[in-house]
């Protein structure tokens, strides 16, 4: 690579023939059970909106692998999280996916074991004590919990080992200008995957696909109908380098706005966004393994993970909007939504066909092609997770 004239290496770094992950990783039982321990139980997880949650005494229940939590907003406002059990002997405790307590306590429907929404023991039934016995040896199992911009993520692990915001994948976007936590949401689509969680994140990691399988896609976005995902994806960038054509750039076609149906933006867009967010159509922010949010110029799209299981991933997608655009008469969603949900059921249909295909027992595992850097950085990322576990 010619560092010396200063140009970005188009495939960072990835120029020999890379093995992918062994195909067991993506379907055997115990594979699974090491990725939920080593990732899922230990890194910041999105489970909702603040928004969700967002009156004193208001819960809600999410599971991560074959753990269960409950988040609620205690009498001061303040978000907390524990583990969905009973001290007592390990009850249930809330048994709704969502709701509103009827008084300032969690209290066991077992045996109306009663703790404070900080999570302290400060009621037992029971007639008598035993000797010994001290209610603040008996609190909740609390989980850690971080709000970034309306958005609300928890760690299972007993000490987190990086703060949350230290947890974003270092090549997102920066959408420092939208108004993220003002945002309400418009549209919510959730479907299960009949796929590993892993082998969706491959495929948003590449776009070698988009233009077999996202025809609409790739009308609306130029450079992904080239098969890839940015400028620098080109190993002859330089000789486009000052044209800034939809299909070198990485933005949207002439005339487009963002991502919809007929590719124009519907209500005002975001006030404070520069030209330089206008301009790029869409930017990422990504943190694994759980979530990536875009920011369009009149709405933001999440979309979050949640394993099921090792062939077996729920996917839910939530379209952000201001209140007063979806409040304005006449506003177009499903021009929006449409658009976004075939982008999501075309992702679907060949991420269950990759699964399906990793099943044969001659193929142990694949090769990957320059072009998908970003799946040998993901690769190595799980790699880098499950050493860490181990160690």
């Amino acid at each position: 690579m010619s560092q010396t004239l200063n140009k970005p290496d188009p495939y960072n770094g990835l120029r020999r023939a890379e093995p992918t992950l062994p195909s067991t990783a993506y379907h055997d039982p115990e594979a699974y059970r090491r990725d939920i321990e080593a990732i899922w139980y230990r890194n910041w997880v999105l489970v909702c909106r603040s928004a969700e949650i967002a009156e004193p005494l208001s819960f809600r229940t999410v599971r991560i692998g074959g753990q269960e939590i409950v988040v609620v907003r205690d009498e001061t406002g303040t978000l907390r999280a524990f583990h969905n059990t009973c001290r007592h002997r390990g009850a249930q405790l809330c048994r709704e996916s969502e709701g509103r307590l009827k008084a300032r306590l969690i209290t066991c429907p077992y045996h109306a074991w009663s703790y404070s929404l900080r999570g302290d023991l400060v009621r037992v039934p029971s007639k008598t004590l035993p000797e010994g016995f001290d209610r603040s040896d008996y609190p909740l199992y609390s989980v850690a919990l971080e709000e970034w911009r309306g958005f609300v993520f928890v760690n299972l692990a007993e000490t987190p080992g990086a703060p949350l915001a230290e947890s974003f994948d270092r090549e997102s976007g920066d959408l420092s200008n939208w108004p993220l936590e003002n945002l309400v949401a418009g549209h919510v689509f959730r479907t299960a995957l009949k796929c590993n969680w892993k082998v969706f994140w491959e495929n948003f990691n590449e776009c070698l696909h988009c233009p077999g399988v996202h025809k609409h896609l790739s009308a609306l976005v130029p450079i992904y109908g080239r098969g890839l995902m940015a400028r620098h994806d080109d190993p002859e960038w330089a000789l486009h380098a000052d044209n800034d054509a939809a299909e070198f750039s990485g933005g949207l076609r002439s005339g487009a706005e963002t991502w919809s149906e007929d590719g124009c933006a519907h209500g005002p867009l975001f006030p404070g966004l520069s030209e330089r967010d206008r301009a790029a159509g869409q930017t990422y922010v990504m943190n694994l393994p759980s979530m990536f949010v875009v920011g369009h110029v009149d709405y933001v799209r999440c979309v979050r993970l949640s394993p099921l299981g090792p062939e077996e991933t729920e996917l839910t997608a939530e379209w952000l909007f201001l209140p007063e655009q979806l409040a304005a008469p006449g506003f177009d969603i499903a021009n929006i939504v449409d658009f976004g949900i075939r982008v999501l059921e075309e992702d679907a249909d060949v991420c269950e066909l990759n699964q399906r295909g990793l099943r044969s027992a001659r193929h142990d595992r694949g090769v990957l092609m320059p072009e998908e850097y970003d799946i040998h950085r993901f690769h190595n990322w799980v790699r880098d997770q499950h050493a860490r576990h181990d160690d």
